[in-house]
């Protein structure tokens, strides 16, 4: 391809990324980006994590293009950045190479995997951070992958960390947005709903005693003590939303985000149940671990379940707080032989002192039930 052309199509490219302000979509639209620039068949980025623990790998997300939904349900977990994909991690320079199979760090590709030899990869860099890294593989026409794609892939990864930072900039105001959305509502239904509603019912109040008739005695106090628990539902709307914007880091808030954030994985929107003290009782490990649980939870079920529905239940006392994640796929005989997703999670609860167990759910289905000490 011309020189020309090749400039254009990358000016498309970069065009492309950045008409979508949704993060998910714009990972998803840099990969697709990618792999169309350089004539690759497969494409991945892989998100590097914050704060994980070296044993759970540093890939936080492995977003793919060119593996179909089934072929990914074969192959299992998604890589988390060991081995050879490790090279782009540790070095964070441009990679390229004819057959990343006779590299020494290549260590074998898992069941179902389909052959790949030819690579090319790169960082993506925000503010000179590592966000994650782009990998390329089997160029199509050819062997391996031009000097002429690798720098063109530099230059995509560079804008593609312009698009990232802008989605994610545009999140925290649409994040600022409702919060400070939130405050207002509060406000308004403290200084004039509760207010209005108080003045009537105290109006209200007043008449009961020149009323004659005591059907219609009975009636309006029946009004006037509606008007008093409405007054207690809002007050305790009010607590609720002031709770919520004081405390972005709440358990109770961060089990509702992560449930939205696996919609798109999912298919679907998981249900959320809620119950007891989660916020003035669970914290420390305990609430940490509890989201790591969730969060591979959803995953197995992501990958392995073929559910069409999940429900989430999270409810604590003084003493325990237990999670149970239920969906009504294929049940116990659909979980992976091999994989350290199910370990993790009973590895998690008995580090708390509490236990992980996975049992059928009447009618098909599997619950995963996990219980530890509230305050570990």
């Amino acid at each position: 391809m011309p020189p020309a052309a090749r400039s254009s199509q990358l000016l498309d490219a970069v065009v492309a990324m950045g008409s979508d302000l949704s993060l998910p979509k714009v990972l998803r639209r840099i990969v697709q980006s990618a792999v169309d620039l350089v004539d690759a068949r497969y494409g991945a980025l892989g998100v590097l994590a914050a704060g994980r623990p070296a044993a759970e790998g540093v890939l936080a997300e492995f977003i793919t293009v060119g593996i179909d939904g089934k072929t990914a349900r074969a192959i299992g977990h998604a890589p988390r950045g060991c081995g050879f994909l490790g090279l782009l991690i540790t070095d964070a320079e441009p990679l390229r190479m004819p057959d990343l199979t006779q590299h020494p760090r290549f260590t074998g590709f898992p069941p179902h995997h389909p052959e790949m030899h030819s690579f090319l990869g790169t960082p993506i860099r925000i503010h000179d951070q590592i966000y994650g890294n782009l990998y390329l593989t089997e160029k199509k026409g050819s062997t391996e992958f031009s000097k002429a794609d690798s720098d063109l892939l530099v230059a995509l990864a560079s804008a593609a960390g312009v698009a990232i930072d802008n989605a994610r900039l545009h999140e925290r105001v649409e994040e600022l947005a409702v919060l400070t959305e939130r405050e207002r509502i509060a406000r308004d239904l403290h200084d004039t709903v509760i207010q209005r509603i108080f003045a009537t019912g105290m109006g209200l109040q007043g008449l009961v005693g020149n009323i004659d008739s005591a059907p219609v005695r009975d009636r309006v106090q029946q009004a006037v003590d509606e008007l008093d628990e409405t007054i207690r539902a809002i007050r305790g709307t009010i607590f609720a939303l002031e709770a919520e914007a004081a405390d972005r880091g709440a358990l109770r808030a961060r089990v509702l985000a992560l449930a939205g954030e696996t919609e798109e994985t999912l298919g679907f929107t998981p249900r959320v149940h809620l119950d007891g003290p989660l916020d003035s009782v669970v914290s420390g490990p305990a609430a940490e671990e509890l989201l790591k649980t969730l969060r591979e939870a959803l995953s197995n079920v992501a990958r392995h379940a073929r559910a069409s529905a999940v429900d989430i239940h999270v409810d604590c006392d003084v003493h325990t707080v237990t999670l149970r994640v239920s969906d009504n796929g294929v049940g116990l005989h659909g979980l992976p032989r091999q994989g350290h997703g199910i370990a993790n999670m009973q590895a998690r609860a008995e580090a708390l002192g509490g236990r992980c167990i996975l049992t059928g759910r009447p009618g098909g289905g599997l619950v995963v039930t996990w219980r530890v000490p509230a305050a570990s």
